[in-house]
């Protein structure tokens, strides 16, 4: 995302990798439908766009309760949505220029959180490490370097000679689409894989560590990632191997006392039965979306934050 000539323009990660395509987003409506329809994704990313979101609703002169209502709307599980907007209604019936202000305040707090989340991360990876990772975690889901992703890119940074093993995360394949993109850009070995892959690379001995990000982390450390970060956490655990969460302040919610608690997004059957809109399930066919699932505390080796690393028993 950037800010220009009051709009914001944001890469459209619907359809990369095939095309680099730029929306000019000139209403918080029009960031509504850009959370709602993923072409921003990634809950840091998504906080971020909100906030912009509220600076057009002020500079478009609409109501500024209702923006905030419908950007709250737009996606129910990334805390950092309503951490930014939070944020963003402490200042009051605020103009354009405090909330514009604002927004690139939060987008440069989060750039430097997640190049701390980086440097700390980066000490648990081991010379020559095989790390498996899932969805999308990088400078596309955030301001920029990225978290779980930004651990690896700064492991690599520091010559840490690894590889990584990336999960296609289905159904909409950010892994495959979007991680590897972001792979080859930074010229970082790895090998895109389909998601039931993992299990028998881990019995192989081909994995030493699995990163994963986070979109609402409970104040028990309980976790809600992508859709398959549970199972890879106990196919981890199983196998002995560490297994880690990276992720910004802005994504802890201690109001929540467990993982029970945070509301799971149940998305589109469309998802799962249609590919680049061919339908490839028959017609009729009943179709269960969570677009997230809920690792508990007790299966994270570690939590990695801007302000260090911590293990459990997990107290936020």
């Amino acid at each position: 995302m950037r800010w220009e000539e009051n709009r914001l323009l944001m890469l459209d990660q619907r359809v990369l990798p095939g095309q680099e395509v730029w929306l000019e987003l000139r209403t918080h409506g029009d960031v509504v439908s850009a959370i709602k329809d993923m072409a921003v994704r990634g809950a840091p990313a998504i906080g971020i766009a909100a906030a912009y979101g509220m600076a057009l609703a002020a500079l478009k002169g609409a109501d500024l309760k209702e923006a905030s209502k419908a950007l709250a709307a737009s996606r129910p599980t990334a805390v950092n949505l309503f951490w930014a907007l939070e944020r963003i209604e402490k200042l009051g019936e605020a103009d354009f220029d405090t909330l514009l202000t604002e927004a690139q305040a939060i987008e440069a707090e989060d750039l430097a959180m997640n190049l701390a989340i980086g440097r700390s991360g980066a000490e648990l990876i081991p010379q020559n490490a095989n790390i498996l990772t899932i969805c999308n975690t990088g400078a596309l889901a955030t301001a920029g370097h990225g978290t779980a992703l930004g651990v690896i890119r700064s492991a690599h940074d520091a010559a840490k000679s690894i590889h990584v093993w990336t999960c296609e995360t289905r159904p909409r394949q950010q892994g495959l689409r979007l991680t590897a993109y972001e792979l080859l850009k930074e010229g970082i070995p790895f090998h895109s894989i389909a998601d039931s892959t993992a299990g028998s690379l881990m019995r192989a001995g081909k994995v030493d560590c699995v990163i994963a990000g986070a979109d609402r982390i409970a104040s028990n450390g309980d976790t809600a990632n992508k859709i398959g970060t549970y199972s890879l956490a106990v196919l981890a655990r199983h196998h002995g191997i560490p297994f880690y969460i990276a992720a910004p302040s802005s994504t802890f919610d201690s109001s929540l006392a467990t993982g029970d608690e945070i509301p799971i997004e149940e998305r589109s059957s469309q998802e799962l039965t249609h590919i680049e809109g061919v339908t490839i399930a028959p017609e009729g066919c009943h179709v269960y979306n969570p677009a997230f699932d809920v690792t508990p505390g007790t299966l994270i080796d570690a939590i990695i934050t801007e302000q260090g690393i911590f293990r459990g028993p997990y107290r936020f």
